[in-house]
């Protein structure tokens, strides 16, 4: 792992053991190798897969349930309808959707609140400026006992593939594709990065 991290940062290390952390488990293998990441430092997990109208719902969160399987940890679910149908690629306001229907169905006072966003994508809610906002609006509402948990925010998809390895993540539990396809489709954004990591 350390010459995985080699020309990173570390990771950050949570202080106490036992401390509960709740993964957003989009099913995928970012948000997989978080919850493999946060059980390693010895922390209390659990996951919450949230169901906001995507167009692979049915699929993710079939994923998402065999990763808590594999692990032992619990799943939450939300289901969130009104919503416009969603096509693939960037969704204007996800992250910052995800993050707070986390902080409502969060069962303690303090903890943090976990996904997996990552370096080398052009979504602006992927970059440190917009976690460091949504931290603030974290703050409000609980004095800073909750925090956001973003463990690989300065890796890019290829570290977190390597990090799988070195970890033996069961990233064939995961499903990436937008579409909804059998993986990789092909076509969206999600499964030309699976394709490329395969072939690395």
């Amino acid at each position: 792992m350390a010459k995985i991290l080699k020309n990173h940062e570390k990771l950050l290390v949570t202080n106490k053991l036992d401390q509960h952390v709740l993964v957003l488990l989009s099913g995928g293998i970012d948000s997989c190798a978080c919850v493999s990441y946060y059980i390693a430092q010895g922390s209390s997990v659990s996951a919450l897969f949230i169901d906001y109208g995507q167009i692979s719902s049915q699929r993710e969160a079939d994923a998402a349930l065999k990763i808590c399987e594999n692990y032992n940890i619990s799943l939450d679910k939300v289901t969130i309808s009104g919503f416009k149908s969603f096509s693939d690629g960037y969704i204007l306001g996800r992250n910052s959707l995800l993050l707070h229907t986390a902080i409502m169905s969060f069962r303690h006072a303090t903890g943090i609140i976990a996904l997996g966003v990552h370096s080398g994508t052009n979504y602006s809610d992927c970059s440190q400026e917009f976690i460091k906002v949504m931290q603030a609006s974290f703050d409000i509402y609980t004095d800073g006992c909750i925090q956001i948990g973003t463990p690989f925010i300065k890796f890019n998809k290829l570290d977190i593939w390597n990090y799988c390895k070195s970890e033996n993540i069961p990233v064939q539990l995961t499903y990436s594709c937008e579409l909804g396809r059998d993986q990789p489709c092909g076509k969206c954004l999600s499964c030309k990065d699976l394709e490329a990591l395969y072939a690395s």
